[in-house]
């Protein structure tokens, strides 16, 4: 490899250099600070590896974190640096060429791994250092025993030499000796221990059963206790110790002497209590997150009793437009300030407030009344943020919506809360933003299901739970079959058949439509060319297929539908296309272009539910239809005889009018004799509707074409 500045090597020397300046400061190791790098110089280049490595290996990476222990990097401050340093430098100095968004997955990747491999070395070392301790005290205790009945000489040999703290008591608790390891644990002052009585050494954190350990064994009760203990060193600092207290008899076996042996943990508490921190508060922000968060949650919700829960779910609005305009740092920067008025706003009893993570933050209160207290907290929250927020020399409007779930503890799990409180602000967001609302079951209930069905969407249409059922299309002249609507449906594992009104828009709004839409009429068109070959003699059967807009503007409309005509051997005339009216409003030449195209081939192109839209009616001279499909509002008023007079004019001017521009009339929604008969008179063309017949399976129609044909 190059060792040129420019080269491979070159470039992770500097890497190496950049991570070692990074941890030095942090580090427990008497190297100096060029020594320490060559200590890091394989491990950065482990990482380049990992981060070059055609197939991921998490080992890598936690390799390396235990690595970083195994060079006294035991600082979880050391941790921070190194994944930062990661993330900033090691896909600019040991990416080479490659492609830039694969190379930051995949660094964030490794930062993963390091962080596991980091915490698990560090939880193995630390148990293997208590092991030693422990090993060490039981030790120290037999030799103290021992020296103590052989001579005095020997006693203070072992006793002083110790490297853990030993201290000596009559049965009174009156301290006789301690070691100098004991006194520089203490402070360095061997005289304030000496003489004192060690009931003095109590502690707010003692655990209740400590001193009745104590009392057991001054009694002769017990031969000797262990217990984590803290102490108050005279400079009123607090010393945390794994305190071993053992009773010295004589050699006649009567109790003489206590001996307490002390391993001084405060620097390993405070490291655990410094990851816990870590493990469970935001970085950026310092707040509660997710972890904490479920954790009170969940205690809050497992009190019985009178106690009642309220949560107030928030998700800044147009948080996005901040980051994507004024970048990450502002971003931050507003995040850490809407954390710190979130924090004035829940400073009660019971309250508390955290960060999920992004822009969403909770804050929730317990305790009787919290249908009122929650209520009050969510408007804290409304007022907090109406003040504008200064970031980057700008004054930024912060708004807030927010969904709140209130109710009695011990009913519901905390996931359960949370996806409510989720849903409710979503609700919140869509009526506006910048309001609260209060969750509602039913809401609740149905956004669940929605969104079950929106996930599902995919694998059903792989795993092939769509069907289609045929509506026929009867012309009113002579009552014959011309054709059908297909209507798909899913046949959904657990809900049973879905219609198309509430899985249609689901499919418009993940995408889905297209290739769902695709499907349909590939279908369709197979069925049609099954129909054509079954009944030659019926005439040609056309099959009615709709379009939703999202497939209007997909760029392969025209050549997906020519390929599938191809392919199953259909001539375009037999293909009708259905647009809703108002897909296209106000619809520009580039829009209109495909239908055009489809026109030309000889597709007829139908203008489906016409009238309910606001199109203005010269507008159909631009429009490449051939079909107007009437709503079925206009016939419901011809259900009951007399026909609302109002009614039978607007068909009779819409047929006029279409008739005018060589356009078919079609109309939905016949359910009776009467309306089929008035809408004949009216001259309208085809029709379908209960009255011929409901959507059924595809061999339905073709016996109803067959009838007509031999009839």
């Amino acid at each position: 490899m190059s060792g040129e500045p420019d080269g491979p090597e070159g470039r992770l020397r500097r890497f190496a250099t950049i991570w070692s300046r990074a941890i030095f400061p942090v580090t427990a190791t008497s190297l100096t600070r060029p020594e320490f790098e060559q200590q890091l110089v394989p491990l950065a280049r482990r990482l380049r590896d990992a981060l070059q490595e055609r197939v991921f290996d998490a080992a890598a990476g936690q390799a390396v974190g235990a690595g970083l222990i195994g060079t006294h990097c035991t600082d979880p401050e050391a941790l921070s640096r190194t994944l930062d340093c990661v993330d900033a430098y090691l896909v600019l100095y040991c990416g080479g060429d490659g492609p830039q968004e694969e190379l930051r997955a995949r660094s964030a990747r490794i930062q993963h791994a390091v962080a596991a491999g980091f915490a698990q070395a560090l939880r193995e070392r630390t148990l293997a250092e208590q092991e030693a301790i422990s090993r060490a005290a039981l030790s120290a205790r037999s030799a103290v025993a021992e020296a103590l009945h052989a001579s005095e000489a020997r006693f203070r040999a072992v006793f002083h030499g110790a490297a853990i703290g030993i201290g000596i008591a009559d049965l009174d608790g009156t301290v006789l000796e301690v070691n100098d390891a004991l006194v520089r644990m203490f402070g360095g002052l061997e005289h304030q221990l000496r003489g004192r009585n060690v009931g003095e050494w109590t502690h707010p954190d003692d655990s209740p059963h400590v001193w009745r350990l104590y009392e057991e064994l001054v009694r002769g009760e017990r031969e000797h206790y262990r217990v984590e203990k803290a102490f108050y060193r005279p400079d009123g600092t607090v010393l945390w110790t794994n305190l071993t207290v053992s009773l010295l008899r004589d050699a006649d076996g009567v109790p003489q002497y206590q001996l307490a042996l002390m391993e001084d943990t405060t620097e390993r508490r405070l490291l655990n209590l410094r990851l816990r921190y870590e493990a469970t508060h935001d970085a950026l922000t310092g707040l509660p997150n997710r972890t904490l968060f479920f954790e009170r949650l969940e205690k809050a919700l497992a009190v019985g009793g009178n106690n009642r829960f309220g949560l107030c779910y928030l998700d800044l609005d147009g948080f996005k437009t901040v980051n994507d305009s004024l970048g990450h740092a502002a971003g931050d920067r507003l995040l850490v300030e809407v954390a710190d008025r979130l924090q004035s706003c829940a400073t009660a009893p019971g309250e508390m407030v955290a960060r999920l993570g992004g822009d969403e933050f909770v804050a929730l209160t317990t305790g009787p009344d919290t249908e009122t207290e929650v209520d009050e907290l969510a408007g804290r929250i409304m007022n907090a943020l109406a003040t504008p927020i200064r970031v980057e020399g700008r004054e930024l409007t912060v708004r807030g919506s927010i969904g709140i779930v209130e109710g009695p503890a011990g009913v519901r799990g905390a996931a359960e809360v949370l996806r409510s409180a989720d849903i409710t602000m979503y609700r919140a967001k869509s009526a506006g933003g910048n309001r609260y609302e209060l969750a509602d079951p039913e809401a609740d209930a149905r956004a669940i299901t929605r969104h079950g069905l929106t996930t599902a969407l995919p694998a059903a249409l792989e795993r092939g739970e769509f069907f289609i059922e045929y509506q026929p299309l009867v012309h009113l002249g002579d009552g014959s079959v011309r054709g059908a609507e297909a209507l798909v449906r899913w046949l959904h594992p657990q809900h049973g058949v879905i219609g198309p009104d509430r899985f249609i828009p689901l499919a418009e709004h993940t995408g889905l439509i297209v290739p769902l839409g695709r499907w349909v009429l590939e279908e369709s068109v197979r069925q049609a060319r099954l129909w054509e070959a079954r009944h030659s003699d019926a005439g040609p059967l056309r099959v009615n297929v709709n379009l939703s807009p999202m497939q209007l503007t997909h760029p392969g409309l025209v050549s997906d539908t020519v390929d599938i005509l191809e392919r199953e051997g259909l001539e375009p005339g037999a293909l009708c296309l259905e647009v809703t009216e108002s897909a296209l409003i106000g619809a520009d030449d580039d829009l209109l272009k495909p239908l055009r195209r489809l026109a030309e081939m000889g597709v007829d192109i139908a203008l489906d539910d016409f009238g309910t839209g606001y199109s203005n009616l010269a507008n159909l001279r631009r429009l490449p239809v051939s079909v107007l499909k009437l709503d079925r509002s206009f016939t419901q008023g011809m259900q009951h005889f007399p026909a609302d007079p109002v009614d039978l004019k607007i068909v009779e001017g819409i047929v006029s009018l279409a008739h005018s521009l060589d356009l078919a009339v079609t109309v939905e929604g016949v359910e009776t004799g009467a309306q089929a008969d008035q809408l004949r008179e009216l001259g309208c063309d085809t029709a379908q509707g209960w009255y011929y017949a409901r959507p059924g399976p595809p061999d339905r129609l073709h016996e109803l074409a067959l009838a007509d044909a031999t009839s």
